[in-house]
């Protein structure tokens, strides 16, 4: 005898599947700071204009204080909003700013580039 719910079962999981491929923001508050999927505090760069599409942190920047990289499903959610770095990669943005962690940062819930040279600031929303 089959089910008549085996069909919306499927149906069901096969969305939910799709659902969790469409990658969320990998963010979320602590410590009134906003962190990585891994605890790791987020910044923004003064040289980047709120709501450019881009990233002014290219090249050796970036290996400092390395993007936040979004997947190629991800889709924009709240405050949380994507731009287009010069490779044609994307980037999570926080309210049209791009955001990055900090190399020297080495465990979660450092926040050493806080006010770095007062062009780098956590984000504290």
């Amino acid at each position: 005898m089959k089910s008549p719910f085996l069909p919306t079962l499927a149906f069901s999981l096969a969305a939910l599947a799709c659902g969790s491929a469409l990658a969320a923001p990998p963010v979320k508050m602590s410590g009134g700071m906003l962190v990585d999927s891994a605890g790791m505090t987020l910044y923004t760069f003064d040289n980047d204009a709120a709501g450019s599409g881009k990233s002014a942190c290219n090249g050796p920047c970036a290996a400092n204080w390395p993007p936040v990289m979004a997947d190629a499903g991800a889709q924009p959610e709240g405050d949380m909003t994507l731009v287009t770095r010069d490779d044609g990669t994307k980037q999570w943005a926080y309210q049209g700013k791009p955001v990055y962690r900090y190399k020297s940062d080495t465990k979660p819930g450092d926040a050493t580039g806080d006010n770095f040279r007062n062009v780098w600031h956590a984000v504290k929303p």
